[in-house]
């Protein structure tokens, strides 16, 4: 193995065990389906993966092959092929190929020449990264950030080793087997269930909290940076351990036996965390396997089906995208021990007790390698909880009592001394999501690609055909294409039966699909959205909408009204899970500052439209349409004016409707005609009207016991109410 001055050592990482394990196992057994390292930025995820394809053995490749087949064993399909078995050849070191998250289909799978193809008739192919990682590493930073269908493709080529290119009658296909890693901070979003589902482990990784490790961490990195060459060779002599260990694992691994005792383990582990599929039972029994031959072993040991487990199951077991990830290690085993229990129990095995094997809960043994033992089992990493700003009054204090009358024109408490202002009331638990109906951005759009509203797109289905720009066409449009050159046959001399074509024939197709969008969510947080004890029911429509907007890919962001001001909770970003958790712990109480609200959500779009001007936007107004504050204003004519603002930028816009109970004012549809917007009602959030009238159900229920412990302070009078605009359409 030779070193690379330029890569940091992977046997100088500090910590990171579990990733190390992940990636050894991948380098071992490829078919363990690659790794996915979730983790706050700066935690040392490239350099692990960079510093990995370091120490991976040679690879011996026929000679002049852009597909890197192996001499032993070439591919019978290989585009530069056949090749001769035991063809002339070479040696090169391992290839990490890194995608980049802008890269097009083309370069991922490989471009072809159609112009060539249909002028000349040849079939022009240039290899993409899929074929020059071949045999090696490709790496993916910010995977969650690629787009949809180059996952799709990714992952389709690691799954089945090979790459099929199918381009206008044109087909090629050739081996593509490798060592798949993607990295991904979840701050930015989340990959969608079914791709999450297609990697074999994952890993969450944090910096070290303990001052001992990070300043190791700096010392190695700063003399690193000092004498790379120097460093390197400090550490050569375990690199070239790891190196030849993973090669005598390599060999090792055809000759390890899954045993019938084994396997059932696998299977009780993974029913016992009710996964989906078998996949989960796949990777966990090749993850095993790979192990015990890293381990040194030629039999599937219980310790090795515990760190399989613990490495194949954490992110195939979320029922939910707002559930934290991880993965109970009690759990996991009480559910290796019912396995064994389940295998000792016959008719001549009594009450015996589990095996008393060091593969249990005893300490790590020394021989497994790097990364082989538990992981810390510190904290989460979960951020402390929010005190918010009263910690000096206790939390009794701080809810109103149930028999405060309301203000009659707000809804919010009155103040409990002169002058103070309102108490927050604690944070209500939203109630549980549901299947919202889809809300569009109207007319069509250009931006990233999603699954809300209608764009041009570089996939979907063909509307229409265009004249291509200077450049390679790299979608064609056939019958366009044909229906342009044939007025032109006889002038050009058409002899035979091929078609005579030029440039200037050519059509691409224009193609239209959906979009992503940014989702704006301003929420009345104040005192009369809390009145009626609605807010969970509030809360729980907008977790809905934010769990419909994870499923179409948006961005989202969140801001928050009550009191004096307007907050920006949330600025835009891709992550829903951020979004979920500031809207759980979102408290109440207060006036009702709409009109900041909207003036808040103005600037945060305008800003946004700066940045990425292609992303079209969608405010959700969480309101009853109340407006208060000092006495002596025009609250509701300001929080109109500030609407008329919105509405002239363009933006599109939904009310979302929260008053409840037999009186209601109609003011949330006022509101969205000064939006020049669209209404809904809470419970018309829903895309299964049975679930919407149960929900209608629940609210009126909590409604009407709320108005039985709480004393009439004037009598009930009925008031019309206000005709506002057309109500939402919504796409099931």
């Amino acid at each position: 193995m030779s070193m690379n001055a330029s890569v940091f050592p992977f046997s100088a990482v500090v910590g990171m065990d579990d990733l190390r394990l992940a990636l050894v196992l991948n380098a071992v057994s490829p078919a363990v389906g690659g790794v996915l390292v979730r983790g706050e930025k700066g935690t040392a995820k490239s350099t692990m993966v960079r510093a990995l394809a370091a120490i991976l053995p040679p690879v011996d490749v026929v000679a002049g092959c852009r597909f890197s087949c192996d001499p032993a064993a070439p591919d019978p399909a290989c585009p530069d092929g056949p090749h001769e078995v035991d063809v002339a050849g070479g040696t090169r070191p391992a290839r990490l190929v890194e995608l980049p998250v802008g890269a097009s289909e083309d370069r991922l799978v490989g471009a072809l020449d159609i112009e060539r193809a249909l002028t000349e008739g040849v079939k022009a192919y240039e290899p993409g990264l899929l074929a020059a990682a071949h045999r090696g590493v490709l790496y993916v930073d910010e995977v969650n950030l690629l787009h949809d269908h180059l996952v799709d493709l990714l992952l389709d080529a690691a799954a089945l080793g090979t790459s099929y290119v199918e381009r206008e009658g044109v087909s090629v296909r050739h081996a593509a087997r490798f060592l798949l890693v993607g990295t991904m901070n979840p701050e930015e979003g989340e990959l969608r269930p079914q791709l999450l589902d297609r990697f074999g482990l994952t890993v969450e990784v944090a910096a070290p909290r303990e001052v001992g490790p990070r300043s190791e961490v700096v010392r190695r990195r700063l003399a690193f940076e000092a004498d790379p060459a120097g460093f390197a060779a400090r550490w050569a002599r375990a690199e070239a351990d790891l190196a030849a260990r993973i090669a005598d694992a390599r060999r090792r691994l055809p000759a390890v036996e899954l045993s019938d005792s084994a396997l059932r383990q696998v299977a009780s582990v993974c029913a016992a965390f009710d996964v989906d599929g078998l996949r989960a039972d796949l990777v966990t029994a090749r993850a095993a396997i790979a192990h015990a031959a890293w381990a040194g072993r030629t039999e599937v040991s219980s310790e090795d089906v515990r760190v399989a487990a613990r490495l194949a199951l954490p992110h195939r077991r979320r029922r939910d995208p707002f559930d934290a990830p991880g993965l109970d290690e009690d759990q996991l085993d009480e559910a290796l021990e019912a396995a064994r229990q389940d295998e000792g129990d016959g008719p001549d095995d009594g009450s015996d007790g589990p095996d008393d094997s060091p593969d249990g809960s005893g300490p790590d043994r020394p021989d497994d390698g790097p990364g082989c033992g538990r992981p810390d089992g510190g904290p989460d990493g979960g951020p402390p909880a929010d005190g918010g700003g009263d910690d000096d009054a206790p939390a009794a204090d701080r809810t109103p009592p149930e028999g405060t009358p309301e203000d009659p024109e707000t809804g919010d408490q009155p103040p409990a001394g002169a002058g103070a202002p309102a108490p927050d009331r604690p944070a209500a638990t939203p109630d549980q999501p549901f299947r919202a109906r889809r809300l569009e951005v109207p007319g069509r759009g250009s931006g990233a690609a999603g699954r809300r509203s209608r764009a041009e797109t570089s996939s979907g289905r063909v509307t229409r055909a265009r004249v291509p720009d200077a450049g390679p066409v790299s979608r064609l449009h056939l019958p366009a294409t044909l229906v342009a050159a044939a007025p032109h046959q006889v002038a050009r001399g058409r002899t035979g039966r091929g078609l005579v074509l030029h440039r200037q024939d050519l059509r691409e197709a224009g193609h239209e699909g959906r979009e992503s969008n940014l989702i704006l969510f301003v929420v009345d947080a104040s005192g009369s959205m809390a009145a009626r004890a609605r807010m969970s029911a509030v809360k729980g429509a907008v977790l809905s909408l934010l769990l419909d907007a994870y499923q179409r890919r948006d961005k989202v962001g969140l801001v928050t009204f009550r009191g004096a001001d307007a907050t920006l909770a949330l600025p835009p970003t891709s992550s829903v899970e951020a979004a979920a958790a500031r809207l759980s712990a979102l408290p109440t109480g207060g006036r009702t500052p709409l009109a900041a609200g909207l003036l808040r959500a103005h600037e945060t779009l305008r800003t946004e439209r700066l940045r990425d001007p292609r992303r079209r936007p969608l405010l959700v107004v969480v309101t009853d349409g109340r407006a208060t504050g000092v006495r002596g204003a025009d609250h509701l004519g300001q929080a109109h004016r500030a609407a008329d603002l919105l509405a002239a930028s363009g933006v599109a816009s939904v009310v979302v409707d929260c008053e409840s109970g037999p009186v209601r004012l109609g003011l949330a549809g006022q509101l969205a005609s000064a939006l020049r917007g669209e209404v809904l009602r809470v419970d018309e959030l829903a895309a299964d009207p049975l679930a919407a009238s149960v929900r209608d159900r629940t609210v009126d229920a909590r409604t009407a016991r709320s108005r039985t412990t709480r004393p009439a302070t004037r009598p009930a009078t009925s008031r019309p109410r206000p005709s506002g605009p057309r109500r939402a359409r919504g796409v099931a």
